[in-house]
């Protein structure tokens, strides 16, 4: 960002690494952000001139070209809860336990297992998960009774649940328990609730594929970066979403870690609910 140049206060934030421009906007209104040592005003815009700091701590700037941000595909396990809040037992951040900051693009269930991405990048979060922008996402679920034709129709063309009904999706029969689902939105626990609205049971829901991401290579627990080639795709698949990175400034090489037991593993019952991002 040059000096002259003003972008809002979310945004900044997001850009630093530190969060999604959702939380961000949750520090705000929390009152744990200042810009210029005063609590900020709803719809601030600020240059790199201005001092910004959350809970007390300077947030920098990022690079234009992105060359600081990380993009992470993480094959998580059964009980792994995807938040950034440190006191809860069994978060990402700590079973990841990466040296940088990062944060899930999404999230997937604490029972439910299987591909999730990672990143310091806050502006790429709504260009993956917004459903205008239709980027798919492949789960394979096993549930407590027999599959029908039936169930694979009416969960194909919609199903009301949360005051609203799903979109259209793919949904293919495996086996006699178990069908694959693709789906371009992500309401909380949507799988799950469409089920339930047909009197099924999820007994196990693997999430295989986001976009052309996927398990390949990876096995529970491990995680490794994106490659030069897959960031090349997303650059040209989101050229067209909201919100998207320039083509061609991201790179990265492909690198598979196991996972690093986490060294915060006690579970703190007396910390308050909100938890610094910093950590």
């Amino acid at each position: 960002m040059s000096e002259d140049q003003s972008k809002r206060l979310n945004k900044y934030i997001s850009d630093s690494g530190i969060c999604s421009r959702r939380e961000a906007d949750k520090y705000i209104e929390e009152g744990r952000v200042k810009v210029n040592s005063k609590p900020p005003e709803l719809g601030t815009k600020v240059t790199s001139k201005d001092r910004v700091e959350l809970d007390g701590k300077l947030i920098k700037t990022s690079a234009e070209d992105k060359s600081d941000r990380l993009y992470i595909a993480y094959n998580k396990p059964i009980g792994i809860t995807c938040t950034t809040e440190r006191h809860v037992k069994g978060n990402i951040v700590d079973a990841i336990n990466h040296k940088q900051r990062i944060f899930p693009i999404g999230r997937l269930d604490k029972p439910s297992e299987g591909l999730i991405l990672l990143t310091n990048d806050g502006d790429i979060v709504n260009k993956i998960l917004r459903a205008e922008n239709a980027h798919d996402k492949e789960y394979v679920v096993r549930v407590n009774r027999p599959i029908n034709d039936r169930f694979i129709q009416r969960m194909s063309s919609g199903i009301p649940i949360l005051g609203t009904k799903t979109k259209p999706c793919v949904v293919t029969y495996k086996s006699k328990f178990v069908f694959s689902i693709i789906l371009t939105e992500g309401l909380n626990r949507q799988i799950r609730r469409m089920c339930e609205y047909l009197d099924y049971e999820v007994e196990s829901l693997v999430r295989k594929r986001i976009m052309h991401i996927d398990l390949k290579g990876l096995a529970k627990g491990q995680w490794r970066y994106l490659t030069a080639d897959e960031m090349r795709t997303f650059d040209n698949t989101l050229k067209g979403s909201t919100k998207t990175a320039k083509e061609g400034t991201i790179r990265r090489v492909s690198k598979i870690k196991a996972k690093t037991p986490s060294k915060n593993t006690k579970n703190i019952k007396n910390k308050p609910k909100t938890q610094s991002p910093w950590g």
